[in-house]
């Protein structure tokens, strides 16, 4: 890539000087402008790149015409506001997760980005990791046999929020990586959750995903728990993959079991599981630092005009879910139906000959399936 992107970061609290300090020390790129509210934050930056212009005005930003793109690393509520701003001042944007607050602010940025022809990408960090970038491979290569089920843990002591629950904060990172795995999208889900600390802010949760091709996934957040987990388990019908991502070198192990049925039996007493132990091995990982990657793709999609792999539609499929489970805690961990956003957005899609709506997943249709009694959470009605 030659082309000399210039970059405006827009938040420097806890994550956004991580994309300061990827953006600008990645070749062809330089970071112009940071804006934040907070004097303090500004000076501890300028502090570190002193060619780097500091403002309290976000405004400085998108009137710039130097600068190309932005990225948003600011609180949740804030991002749609921001990210609108920036697509109509024609920057290519990048947002933290999760994208917004709601799939109707979603669907207004990813139409901005597409009428626009502007690349939009949220911060799906996890899906440019070296581990689930092997698992993606080692999963769709059939090695496993067919993927079952995923289960998750992403368990911390803190940090609270003030203005999310833990599902919203820490539940996009698993859910982009089911989403990326899967290749399907869910059709229900379920969650649960207590509220110990705060009134009105559930800080553990517990969410169960349904998929149309028949897989499973489940979903455990936490702000109180002893110890740092970050582990997933992908089982499939002849192997089974863990990944830890707490592990240094050692990230994702496979191991060789499963448990198989008799295909045919007479009687009960004929009827017995069969359990294999086998052996297991560790995937050699070439570590690169996800974030880093990210920002490269941002970069590249910039200059190409190709949809990253954590585009809008990405962010947009994580929020509804997201949605979806704040109406199931409502509902006391009732199933919430989820519409198929490919359905509701195609007609869009096509009439604009524009892919944007498209998700990086290859889509299979399901086969036919008795639909369940099921509460459809009203903010997530059909586009049209």
């Amino acid at each position: 890539m030659d082309t000399q992107i210039n970059v405006g970061v827009v938040g420097c609290g806890y994550w956004g000087p991580n994309l300061i300090r990827n953006f600008q020390f990645l070749p062809n790129c330089k970071v112009g402008k940071v804006a934040d509210l907070n004097q303090e934050r500004l000076g501890h930056i300028k502090q570190l790149y002193p060619d780097i212009e500091v403002t309290t005005e976000f405004d400085h930003i998108l009137q710039d015409d130097s600068i190309d793109a932005i990225a948003i690393a600011t609180p949740v509520w804030t991002h749609h506001e921001l990210a609108k701003k920036s697509l109509k001042a024609r920057k290519h944007t990048f947002i933290e997760k999760p994208m917004a607050s709601s799939t109707d602010q979603c669907r207004e940025l990813v139409g901005l980005a597409k009428n626009r022809n502007l690349t939009l990408m949220v911060g799906h960090t996890y899906i440019y990791s070296a581990a689930v970038r092997r698992i993606k491979e080692i999963v769709d290569s059939g090695d496993i046999g067919k993927l079952l089920y995923i289960n998750t843990q992403r368990l911390n002591l803190g940090l609270f929020q003030k203005d999310i629950n833990v599902t919203w904060d820490l539940a996009p990172h698993d859910l982009s990586i089911i989403l990326h795995i899967m290749d399907s999208a869910p059709v229900s889900v379920n969650c649960q959750g207590r509220r110990s600390k705060k009134a009105g802010i559930e800080d553990v949760t517990n969410m169960s995903l349904s998929f149309k091709n028949g897989g499973f996934a489940i979903v455990q957040s936490s702000w109180l728990d002893p110890n740092k987990v970050r582990r997933m388990t992908f089982v499939g019908s002849n192997r089974m993959i863990f990944f830890d991502d707490n592990e240094t070198l050692e990230k994702i192990r496979i191991y060789d079991k499963r448990v198989e049925a008799p295909p045919h039996y007479d009687s009960f007493v004929e009827f017995q599981y069969s359990y294999h132990h086998g052996d297991q091995y560790v995937p050699h990982l070439k570590q690169a630092e996800p974030l880093k990657t990210m920002c490269e793709v941002f970069l590249e999609s910039i200059v190409s005009g190709e949809k990253p792999l954590s585009s809008g539609f990405e962010g947009l499929q994580v929020v509804q879910l997201l949605e979806a489970a704040s109406e199931s805690l409502k509902l006391g961990g009732a199933k919430v139906k989820i519409p198929d956003l490919i359905t509701t957005m195609m007609g869009e899609a096509q009439e604009s000959d524009a892919g944007v709506y498209e998700s990086n997943a290859v889509r299979k249709k399901p086969r036919g399936e008795k639909e369940q009694t099921q509460v459809t959470h009203p903010s997530l009605r059909a586009v049209r």
